[in-house]
């Protein structure tokens, strides 16, 4: 049996735990399938799904539906679009889906008024939301679901989850988002890794910024807990996106997403381990070396070299590391983020990445410009991290009354 190690309370001794815990996991689409569309059937649905929105079997919720006669009146596909052919920053348009026939409506970058819309053009009268999250402030699929919630509120739609895992786990790191700095790698005031299931998330939402309004129901997963990660779980991994290709992808980016805020410094786009892969054409071992006398919790550094087929140093030879996660249970994705910053800042070679000759693009990654001038001030790990322990805890505070399932030490 697949078993993880979990250190029982403050004794310091290792206990097995197994991946599913009396039961097996459902997702919130089983669930829904099994109950024989129940929930939404008699209704007109519009469905907000990517590749990611998959049975155990692979089989697509679309497909699913349209095959059993739910009226579906549009799908609205997000980034990279609903069969998930685009890149980064991309989408596929607005047409016909081959396989069912249906309309798909470009929602990537859709305000609420275009969702309004899409929706009314689509004569919807419940929308169903099932996309696989990866727990990251900046990642783009938590303001789709946003969006098209806030949308659905005003013109009362019912909104349904189907919840899925959080392949990070369920702990909270890192800083919160500030007036200012809000963009569309960071939009509401939530810390930069939030620990939610997009269940759990959008609880939050109709709670804190909707103020109850959304008609929401959300159809919880079964079998998992906060202390489950991704690479622990009996479940299809579809890439939410093309640069997310595998659960330990996911665990790292919460963390290592900062380095699209890095000019010198490639975040692995382009190579088969985006996001676990950083370095430049300007460092070599010594960067690794110092980050593994670090002895940081959870965590090795791989000294590794690179060509990046596109983005940032295409064609050029990178030196840096892999990161390699040994124990997802005490590791911090953020906490050792900012030591390979701190460490890279030391190098002749660091850049910031700047974006239109005024903004610095980590501001916006990590929602303010405390990092970067702490960091260029020469703050160590610590003093970093600890900079936001005041406003992590009020968010872990404030967050717990949406949770839908344990997390640990609860």
């Amino acid at each position: 049996m697949n078993r993880r190690a979990l250190l029982a309370g403050g004794a310091g001794v290792l206990m097995p735990v197994p991946v599913s815990v009396g039961r097996p996991l459902r997702t919130g689409l089983e669930k829904l399938a099994d109950d024989g569309w129940a929930a939404v059937r008699g209704t007109r649905v519009g469905v907000v799904s990517n590749p990611t929105g998959v049975d155990r079997d692979y089989r697509h919720l679309v497909d699913r539906m349209h095959a059993d006669g739910v009226t579906i009146g549009g799908i609205f596909g997000p980034e990279h679009g609903f069969r998930g052919s685009a890149q980064a920053g991309g989408s596929e348009g607005t047409g016909t889906d081959a396989r069912t026939g249906l309309t798909v409506y470009d929602a990537y970058l859709a305000d609420q008024a275009k969702w309004e819309r899409m929706f009314t053009a689509a004569g919807v009268r419940t929308v169903v939301f099932d996309i696989q999250d990866v727990g990251a402030r900046f990642y783009t699929y938590i303001y789709t679901l946003y969006d098209s919630m806030a949308a659905a509120a005003r013109l009362g739609l019912r909104y349904v989850v189907l919840d899925r895992p959080n392949p990070a786990g369920g702990g909270c790191h890192g800083p919160m988002m500030t007036d200012g700095y809000t963009s569309g790698v960071g939009r509401l005031k939530i810390v930069q890794q939030h620990g939610m299931t997009v269940g759990e998330l959008a609880r939050f939402y109709n709670g804190e910024f909707l103020s109850g309004r959304a008609d929401l129901t959300v159809i919880r997963c079964e079998g998992w807990h906060g202390r489950m990660f991704g690479r622990d779980l009996n479940l299809p991994w579809v890439p939410p996106s093309p640069n997310m290709p595998t659960p330990d992808t996911a665990l790292v980016y919460p963390g290592t997403g900062m380095f699209e805020g890095v000019a010198a410094l490639s975040e692995g786009r382009g190579t088969t381990l985006p996001f676990e892969l950083i370095g430049g054409p300007g460092f070599d071992y010594r960067w690794g070396d110092r980050l593994s006398a670090l002895d940081l919790p959870g965590v090795r550094f791989r000294e590794a070299y690179f060509t990046p087929t596109f983005n940032k140093f295409a064609n050029q030879l990178c030196a840096g590391v892999e990161v390699k996660v040994i124990d997802p249970m005490v590791y911090d994705p953020i906490r050792t983020a900012v030591a390979m910053l701190v460490e890279a800042r030391r190098s002749p070679a660091f850049s910031w990445r700047v974006d239109g000759g005024t903004r610095y693009f980590i501001d916006l990654l990590t929602g303010s410009p405390r990092l970067r001038t702490m960091i260029d001030a020469g703050a160590g790990t610590a003093e970093v991290t600890g900079a936001w322990t005041t406003e992590l805890a009020t968010f872990d505070r404030r967050r717990r009354r949406y949770l839908l399932y344990s997390r640990p030490g609860s």
